[in-house]
């Protein structure tokens, strides 16, 4: 899995790159977490580019949602498709994660937050 940052205004928009399993979800973790200490206070998650996730990566997505909900940061997951989209709609979290169609979608919601 590969994680690349790029930045819209204040927003940190984070693409990830590959399948998100148990060798590599806490990779995406602990850069969220550096992330945070840095105080950065706006993320979007782009799963565009996943094909792939278990319930590891799932366990990662809930972990950083949590801990960004309860540090009154915000935080968008865009680009949910396929493989990834049934997953997280068999484990019912489609209501617990903040899901944006696209990257502009996400950055309108956080904006108007």
């Amino acid at each position: 899995m590969e994680l690349k940052i790029r930045k819209s205004g204040s927003i940190y928009i984070i693409d990830v790159n590959g399948e998100m399993d148990l060798y590599n979800s806490y990779k995406l973790k602990e850069l969220i977490l550096k992330m945070m200490d840095k105080k950065i206070q706006h993320y979007i998650i782009n799963l565009e580019k996943v094909d792939y996730i278990d319930s590891s990566g799932i366990g990662a997505l809930i972990y950083i949602c949590s801990t960004v909900k309860k540090n009154n940061m915000k935080l968008r997951i865009a680009n949910i498709h396929g493989s990834v989209k049934k997953v997280i709609e068999l484990t019912k979290l489609m209501g617990y994660f903040p899901i944006s169609n696209s990257i502009d979608e996400a950055i309108n919601k956080i904006e108007a937050e």
